[in-house]
């Protein structure tokens, strides 16, 4: 083998370096342990650590072509929690990883539908996976979380993943300090597709075929017998598809794949199986298959199965009749079933079926759609806004009836006369619109207005025209519409009025009808107009927040969310999370509660410590203007500017206090005090609100403290060490020791006034256990309380502090035993 190998021709080698160099080029080598020969990589994306904070989300967007074959998501976080436990977590601060097809998923829009995104993990792995692709679907995160979903699980197209810490109404809510914990993930996602457009499945092992289409003439079904399976259109352009090889034939229980594509909106989709025959190989002989049955499966997006698939009929029997199906590729199963009792109990391996597949795509001319291509259908194009945000547009029609300068068009002389055309249930008006590549973080707001009642219904559908048995979302009347979907929100209805929006609306073609009602008493005296348009938030957040913008983790796709005020929540901050009357007290409470703040700065006025003085005045009256702001009552700077300010005034009042304690000299005061400006500034600055700020604070401030001491303490003991460095007798030594040390705590017990110090470590520890119970629901009790106890703390350690004429001072006491005349004796001659 060896020698072969080497004796092998240099043409020959060349050869076969040149075929393993066209194989790199077209993906067809394998990579890592992807199959040999069957698929690649397309896209492989990495995301270094990012960190969640409370109330916080991420969105990761990820395309899938129509030639991927599975998507592998690895995550790994910092969440430490047991399986068991999570049903004990609020959903307020509980890690969620989320899945929607075509737009990032909103798990709290609804607060009674929470529940019903949540689906719990098993093994590690997904349960329900089917229902991915019809709603948006939740799993607690955890430390490890891996999924692999194929093609035969979820449709090709747009995904997003939804990082949440916490939901519900509160996660928009505006929030000065939130202690709940965050949590950190890192993610590596993989998309992996088959080499070539017609080999499908997760190994990419099976085989499509794509059908061929032509388009055939216009015509009449009055004319055209063999037609008569289709509705009596008045006219229609058929495309015909069929198959590469017009028969195919394939044994019991053997499925064969086709693909189809739907380039526009149609009318319907029909798929028939014509000259069914049994074909026995080894006898040469064929045989009538009437009786065969040959089940058809047919999906949008993905390969249909006996378990998933949109439409299924016994092909051989009746043909399968899709109404106005949706845009894009359709996947169809051909499987036969049960042949043997066709052939009498014969279990011939060789018998094959074999028949030829008809697929007829029906279109209507260009402006019209529905019952016998009858109703009116109108393409809508998109107007941008005047100085408006991202993807911010309205739509109107492509016509001459409607003015282009408003927003709103009216309907009336736009809808199909059903007068001329069948029962009002059957009267549609269609519209098409198209949302933009990047735009899913949008919403669709169509609004209805009239002098009198409103007598049509809204139908939208994702793909395709809608119908009554086909839609996404609808509003018939006040009791009839998709409420209780998780994307739909409906706002001030009446009778003469339709106001909804369709939330993160997915990118791609979008139909919509209108259904007439009442529309045999004749023309409306009153006119209906309407407007559908692309906005970033619903309801500009009701007046009770501001809109954001921001980009997904991989920089894809812009979209919008509401930051709301502290008062309220919600997706577009319409729940009241505090009443009006609650939040006159709560402003009350956190306005007035900074009064404390005059306690101390009266103790450092009185004192003539002006530096002090000033210190406790400016955080009183900075703190009180601070929650003014936050609770929207006055603010005459910018928010982060009150907020850097309460902090930092803050932080050095506290500090302040433990400098004041410790006796330093004016020059020694103002370099301490300068350095802690400087490094409260920056903790105030970076991240004002971190739980870890009380305690480096306290650092600080006993650091301080210390450096006071150890400045006095090294001035008063000079002499006493110079006493000890000529002491030869080491009793007497240490009896100089012990008189110091005396000495010493007769000095700290006479600095202090220990009443007042033991107030001040009862306030202070109030103040920290404030600091610990503060919570969303209840920041503002606690908080309030942290005020008070926080500067009552500061008066009772300033107050604390005994006068300098009650102190004892050091170098007026003298030695015990003589120890400072034993060492002047010993260490000069007595006659000198």
């Amino acid at each position: 083998m060896a020698s072969n190998s080497i004796l092998c021709p240099t043409s020959y080698l060349n050869l076969r370096l040149f075929v393993c160099f066209l194989c790199l080029i077209s993906h067809c080598c394998s990579y890592g342990e992807l199959g040999p020969y069957n698929s690649f990589i397309v896209s492989s994306f990495s995301y270094p650590p990012t960190t969640v904070g409370p109330s916080g989300f991420r969105y990761i967007r990820v395309e899938l072509p129509p030639w991927f074959s599975s998507m592998s998501v690895a995550m790994n976080s910092d969440v430490h929690r047991a399986t068991g436990d999570i049903a004990k977590v609020p959903k307020s601060t509980l890690p969620l990883i989320c899945f929607r097809d075509g737009s990032p998923p909103l798990p709290d829009v609804n607060s009674s539908l929470m529940d019903s995104v949540l689906v719990s993990l098993y093994n590690g792995s997904f349960k329900g996976i089917e229902a991915l692709q019809s709603s948006e679907q939740c799993y607690p995160m955890q430390k490890n979380f891996t999924v692999k979903l194929t093609n035969e699980q979820i449709s090709p197209g747009v995904w997003y993943f939804g990082l949440f810490n916490g939901i519900g109404p509160t996660r928009t809510q505006s929030k000065m300090i939130n202690r709940a914990p965050a949590y950190s993930f890192s993610a590596n996602i993989t998309v992996e597709g088959c080499t070539t457009l017609t080999t499908w499945g997760p190994d990419c092992n099976q085989t499509i075929n794509p059908l061929s289409c032509a388009l055939s003439d216009s015509y009449s079904p009055a004319d055209n017998s063999s037609e008569a399976g289709f509705n009596n259109q008045t006219i229609e352009y058929v495309i015909s598809c069929k198959n590469n090889f017009d028969t195919s034939c394939h044994r019991d229980g053997e499925p064969k794949f086709y693909s189809l594509d739907v380039v526009g909106v149609s009318q319907e989709l029909k798929i028939v199986a014509i000259d069914v025959w049994l074909n026995e190989t080894s006898s040469n002989k064929t045989k009538n298959a009437s009786g065969v049955n040959l089940i058809c499966f047919a999906r949008h997006g993905a390969i249909p199965s006996e378990t998933v698939h949109d439409y299924s009929s016994n092909i051989n029997k009746s043909p399968i009749v899709i109404p106005f199906p949706k845009v894009g590729r359709w996947y169809i199963t051909i499987l036969p079933v049960n042949l043997s009792k066709e052939l009498g109990g014969s279990s011939d391996t060789d018998m094959k079926v074999c028949y030829i597949m008809e697929s007829k795509l029906l279109e209507c001319p260009v402006g019209k759609a529905g019952a016998n291509c009858t109703r009116e259908m109108y393409n809508l194009q998109t107007a941008l806004r005047k100085g408006s945000g991202y993807f911010e547009s309205y739509y109107l029609p492509v016509s001459e009836k409607v003015s282009p300068d408003s927003a709103n068009f009216p309907l009336d002389s736009l809808l199909t006369n059903s007068s001329l055309h069948g029962e009002p249930d059957e009267t549609w008006t269609y519209f098409i619109l198209d949302i933009p590549r990047g735009a899913a973080g949008g919403n669709i707001h169509i609004r209805l207005a009239s002098d009198a009642k409103i007598n049509y219904e809204v139908y939208a559908r994702f793909g395709g025209l809608p119908s009554l048995t086909s839609w996404d979302y609808y509003f018939a009347n006040k009791t009839s519409s998709s409420v209780g979907s998780m994307f739909f929100n409906l706002y001030n209805s009446s009778e003469n009025k339709v106001d909804f929006y369709i939330l993160y609306i997915r990118e791609g073609t979008w139909g919509f009808g209108l259904r007439h009602l009442n529309t045999t008493s004749g023309v409306s005296k009153f006119q209906t107009t309407m407007s559908i348009s692309l906005e970033r938030c619903p309801r500009r957040c009701s007046s009770h927040g501001r809109c954001d913008t921001s980009l997904d983790v991989s920089g894809l796709t812009t979209y919008s969310y509401c930051s709301c005020d502290r008062d309220h929540g919600g997706f577009d901050c319409s729940i009241e999370l505090v009443s009006h009357h609650g939040h006159v007290w709560q402003s009350i409470f956190l306005i007035a509660s900074n009064a404390a703040a005059a306690l101390p700065a009266f103790w450092a006025l009185r004192q003539k410590a002006l530096a002090e003085w000033i210190i406790f005045t400016s955080s009183g009256i900075a703190s009180g203007i601070y929650h003014a702001c936050d609770v929207g009552t006055w603010c005459p700077l910018g928010f982060g500017v009150l907020q850097f300010m309460d902090f930092w005034l803050s932080f050095m009042a506290v500090v302040s206090t433990f400098v004041y304690l410790g006796t330093l000299d004016e020059g020694l005061k103002r370099a301490v005090n300068t350095a802690v400006a400087i490094l409260t500034a920056l903790m105030a600055y970076t991240k004002a609100t971190r739980p870890a700020n009380i305690i480096l604070v306290m650092a600080i401030g006993t650091v301080a403290l210390l450096i006071g001491w150890l400045v006095e303490l090294s001035t008063k003991c000079r002499s006493f060490s110079f006493s000890i460095r000529f002491s030869l007798n080491t009793h007497e030594r240490l009896q100089a020791v012990r008189g110091w040390l005396k000495n010493l705590f007769k000095t700290i017990v006479r600095r202090f006034r220990w009443g007042f110090v033991l107030a001040g470590v009862t306030a202070l520890a109030m103040a920290v256990i404030s600091w610990i119970l503060e919570s969303s629901e209840s920041y503002w009790v606690w908080h309030s309380i942290w005020h008070i106890t926080i500067y009552t703390s500061s008066f009772f350690f300033l107050c604390s502090k005994a006068s300098t004429a009650s102190t004892v001072d050091m170098e007026n006491q003298t030695l015990p035993n003589g120890a400072y005349e034993l060492t002047r004796q010993d260490s000069f001659p007595r006659g000198q």
